[in-house]
This record gives structure tokens, C-alpha cells and sequence, in this order.
């Protein structure tokens, strides 16, 4: 699956044989320790976090480098999206937010407190979040109920294209969207710089998951549903 990324401070997205050959996470692992003194070695520690980054893996590459690199303005930035990072850890309390829903409602992330709620971050021009849609629906139909919910973030600009693309795809759930693209302020807070991209997180507001897809995501709620 393709996932479309944004890479310090472009977007990025990975178009498979059209663009050059990926290196692996090892070989970028490799790059980042060959050259702890150049900027641009933060742009191979991003793809080392590549679509599911973890955060203590990062941190750790990140304090090998050199002071000139941390003391720029791009290794600063790099500390403060590290640092969001560790507040979106598994096991964290999910940072609350609110942003309007299609009609101008403010939706509250504690609305939904008593409830597992699965964070979708998608966007109507994004193909694999398109792609991936008829599961979500499907996984919704299943697990839909008192104690299961899916709030849509959506990563548009276009108010009219978000909205057509939910009814396309009949994303019958709450939906959001402050309509900055990568600038979303939710997406900001969590750390979120590629999608198709989710966050379960449980009844008490902690996370409990991330990243998960398919049948991975339906066997999760079945675990913590009990269904």
C-alpha cells in the first residue's frame, strides 16, 4: 500500500516504480550514523520513523547527532515533532481537541469519553484512504454500537470534495475537519504526517492502538470488545 507522507517540510508521496528505489530502514539507519553533522541527515532520520514511527527509536538517533545539527532551526522542529510524538505513545491519554464537524459543529474528543473511538485521518484526495474505505465501512458495520465509534479527521482543503467524498464512500461516522491539509490541527497534534492513519483509543481517553488495518483492526476490537 502506498502511503503518502510528508517528510520535514514537503510532502512527499511515494508513487512505487515511478520514483527511485527506497532504502531500507536499516540502510537509512546506516546514513544517519555515516553523517551526525549534516542537516540533511533529518530528512533520512524521518524516513527511518517512515509511515509508523516510533518515537523511542527516533529520539535515540536523534541525540547521536551533533550539536550544529540539534541547534538548527530544522533540528529544533525535528525535537518539537519528537516531542509530540512521545505525548501519542500506546499508553498515553490522548490529547483532547475539538474541531467542527460538516455543519460548523464543534465535536469534542471527550464526547466520546465512555466509548472506544478509532481516530481515522484520511483525506478525499488521497487514493489509498479512498482504497482502504469499504473495509473501514465494513469493520464500522461489525462493530458499530453503545461502545464503538469512528471519528473521521480529514486532511482536505475543499469543503465540498471532503463532503462528496463521504457520501461516495457512505462513511456513515462523525467527521471532522478544520480544512489546512497537512496543517490540520489535529493531525499537528498527533504527530501525523502520512495517511491513511488511525488511533484507537479506549472508554478512559487512553491509547491502546495505532496504525492498525484490515483484519488487524477487527481482531482488536474484538479483543477489547469482547465480541
Amino acid at each position: 500500500m502506498i502511503k503518502y507522507i510528508t517528510l520535514l517540510f514537503l510532502v512527499l508521496p511515494f508513487f512505487g516504480s515511478a520514483q527511485k528505489k527506497e532504502l531500507t530502514k536499516e540502510e537509512y539507519i546506516a546514513r544517519v550514523k555515516a553523517a551526525p553533522d549534516s542537516i540533511s541527515t533529518l530528512v533520512d532520520l524521518r524516513r527511518v520513523g517512515g509511515y509508523d514511527p516510533v518515537y523511542t527509536e527516533l529520539q535515540a538517533l536523534y541525540n547521536t547527532l551533533g550539536k550544529n545539527v540539534k541547534n538548527s532551526s530544522e533540528g529544533k522542529e525535528f525535537q518539537d515533532y519528537l516531542n509530540t510524538l512521545e505525548t501519542v505513545q500506546i499508553g498515553k491519554i490522548a490529547p483532547a481537541f475539538t474541531q467542527n464537524d460538516t455543519t460548523g459543529t464543534p465535536v469534542k474528543l471527550s464526547d466520546f469519553k465512555g466509548k472506544y473511538v478509532l481516530l481515522d485521518f484520511w483525506a478525499s484526495w488521497c487514493p489509498d484512504c479512498r482504497v482502504e474505505s469499504p473495509d473501514l465501512v465494513k469493520t464500522y458495520q461489525q462493530f458499530k454500537g453503545e461502545n464503538f465509534e469512528i471519528l473521521g479527521i480529514s486532511f482536505d482543503k475543499d469543503r465540498n470534495s471532503w463532503i462528496k467524498a463521504i457520501h461516495a464512500d457512505k462513511l456513515h461516522w462523525r467527521h471532522v475537519s478544520d480544512l489546512k491539509r497537512w496543517q490540520n490541527d489535529v493531525g499537528t497534534l498527533y504527530g501525523v504526517k502520512s495517511i491513511p492513519q488511525n488511533v484507537l483509543i479506549d472508554p478512559n481517553g487512553k491509547i491502546v492502538a495505532k496504525n492498525l488495518h484490515g483484519d488487524a483492526l477487527r481482531a482488536k476490537l474484538k479483543e477489547v470488545l469482547k465480541k
